[in-house]
């Protein structure tokens, strides 16, 4: 099962999509933690979130490129698909990691998007195809108004493409609005 769980900043969808996880029947949980620590505030806030989920029996794998090359470890020497969650937090840093990286920095920003975009993609299909269940954790982005410069712009373009395309494949597009779930697809019970 794949879904899709967007939101403004603050808005609960981090706890909700843990949620999810922890009421789900995976024996194994994972947590793809995609932010890079940049600075003081960064580290801060990855170990308050480690230790938000540090009861939830979560194995954290730190994946802030690359999400296509994933490999998950056995179960006790068992590929048991159906029994592995993986929550992925959150696609929008994965996003900038990759378009801002600096192995994409010498293509022309509608070429690095289009890359990008095909890129996780295929990390998407990967995850759904390894793991019984799949959550990916969004931001909502699009609704300040602000008219950014042409690199922020792509990389916005590039951050929609991949959210129209993982609702358009997900069993449930759930959006959290001041911690209550709105369910656009599916149901909101697993």
């Amino acid at each position: 099962m794949l879904t899709l769980v967007s939101g403004g900043s603050a808005s609960g969808k981090s706890e909700f999509a843990e949620s999810l996880v922890v009421s789900s029947p995976c024996t194994q949980r994972f947590y793809l933690a995609t932010m890079i620590a940049f600075d003081e505030e960064c580290r801060r806030r990855i170990a308050r979130h480690r230790r938000m989920r540090a009861e939830k029996n979560f194995e954290t794998i730190e994946i802030p490129t690359g999400l296509e090359t994933i490999v998950f470890p056995r179960e006790d020497g068992v590929d048991s698909v159906q029994n592995r969650c993986a929550l992925l937090e959150c696609m929008s840093n994965l996003v900038a990691n990759e378009f801002f990286s600096d192995k994409l920095q010498s293509i022309a920003v509608c070429e690095r998007k289009e890359t990008v975009v095909r890129q996780i993609m295929r990390g998407v299909e990967r995850l759904a195809k390894s793991c019984g269940e799949v959550i990916i954790v969004t931001n909502e982005l699009f609704s300040d108004g602000i008219d950014y410069d042409e690199g922020t712009r792509e990389y916005l373009s590039a951050l929609g493409k991949i959210n129209q395309e993982i609702a358009a494949r997900a069993d449930r597009v759930i959006e959290v609005v001041a911690g209550i779930p709105v369910v656009w697809k599916g149901a909101q019970e697993s």
